[in-house]
């Protein structure tokens, strides 16, 4: 096996870098059983945000990937970019380089492993098998150091991950998201039947908004998206990065190359007033789950993010028989909402001794106050309470 750096994912066969990122899993008799569809981990996503410009060292994400091959045959990959800085990330460093760089040492660039701009946990360490895998790692490690970078990090991984990665001296680091899952329902009526009554009447409530305010909802995916839907969106999109003091991470041409590459996996639902867009989110469909990523609007509707980001999400999840609807990062006020908190993971490769160590102290600390978080959150869910 030979390990090399790809500073663009087009100089990767597509069929090859797909058949690591979406591999069959073997059934009991051997037959080929489809996994669970990651679509922010394929060819056609991330090159789309390189096409566009988006991942590039003006930005501060150089793509750095990890490729090892065998007889000229891909057989693992990393998604890897050097980083300037710890933005789009959504775990947060920048305590770590601060302090690093106060006490002379240089904590950026850094190697990231990760899905840009996309909190979302998924495959990271692309492998045929154990012994590719092993060798991707290991070829990650030894060109990171070897091009003098402070650490490695490992974003939004599994737990199977995340042990394979603290066996090789990772520190592990966990974090909180809020997921919907579906438990058995067939209708919004079968998830609003499992609230309490409290919480079933605040949540009608505030799917009245779209009557009360003259609205009507329209999904929209596949071959019906055209340019001038993602004209909305952008406008929405870039309105909601305004509010948040914020530079927009995709470009206009983003949206475009997404929709040419992938639009059966894109899902708009969009808040119109007659034939006016009024407020848009963008989602991902996955193989069992839905996974909202962007939101905005040019007019404040009380509770209509709620409406399209959430409620909206759900309905549509039912309708496509989806498991699970990932809303983004953070957010406790989805709890009330039907969504549950979930343990994120993350791994993280420090060079520097003496840092790793004070790290090290850091999430054990970090991981403990998580772990309660998660304990007590779990118990203030709408959800009717068992008797027993």
């Amino acid at each position: 096996m030979t390990a090399r750096v790809v500073n663009a994912l087009t100089e990767i066969d597509p069929q090859q870098w797909n058949d690591l990122a979406h591999p069959p899993l073997m059934g009991s008799e051997g037959r080929s059983e489809g996994r669970p569809y990651h679509p922010f981990i394929g060819y056609n996503f991330l090159t789309a945000l390189e096409r566009a410009g988006t991942l590039a060292p003006e930005t501060g994400w150089m793509p750095y990937h990890i490729v090892v091959e065998q007889a000229d045959k891909l057989v693992a990959a990393m998604p890897l970019y050097l980083k300037a800085h710890s933005q789009g990330e959504y775990i947060f460093d920048h305590g770590w380089a601060v302090a690093y760089e106060q006490a002379g040492g240089r904590y950026y660039p850094k190697a990231l492993s990760a899905i840009p701009f996309t909190p979302v946990t998924g495959p990271r360490l692309l492998a045929k098998n154990p012994a590719a895998r092993e060798a991707l790692i290991e070829s990650a490690l030894h060109l990171v150091e070897k091009a003098e970078l402070s650490s490695l990090h490992v974003n939004f991984i599994s737990e199977q991950d995340a042990r394979f990665l603290g066996s090789k001296n990772f520190l592990l680091r966990t974090g909180l998201q809020y997921h919907w899952q579906n438990q058995g329902y067939q209708s919004w009526d079968d998830f609003s039947a499992s609230l309490a009554s409290r919480k079933r009447k605040a949540l009608r409530r505030e799917r009245q908004c779209l009557k009360d305010n003259g609205l009507t909802v329209e999904w929209i995916t596949g071959s019906d998206i055209k340019e001038t839907h993602l004209d909305h969106f952008w406008e929405f999109y870039q309105d909601t990065s305004a509010r948040k003091w914020g530079v927009p991470y995709l470009n206009r041409q983003a949206f475009s190359l997404l929709a040419q590459n992938m639009s059966t996996h894109l899902l708009f639902i969009f808040a119109k007033r007659d034939e006016n867009y009024i407020a848009g989110t963008m989602s991902f469909i996955g193989g069992d789950r839905l996974y909202g990523r962007y939101w905005g609007c040019k007019e404040y509707i009380p509770h209509l993010h709620f409406e399209l980001c959430y409620y909206q999400a759900i309905d549509f999840a039912l309708a496509h028989d989806l498991q699970v609807v990932e809303a983004g990062a953070q957010g406790e006020h989805k709890i009330a909402r039907g969504y549950a908190p979930v343990i994120t993971r993350s791994a993280h490769y420090i060079f520097n001794p003496s840092l790793r160590t004070a790290i090290a102290h850091f999430l054990t600390r970090e991981g403990q106050a998580i772990a309660e978080e998660a304990k007590i959150l779990s118990t203030h869910t709408p959800f009717k309470k068992d008797p027993s």
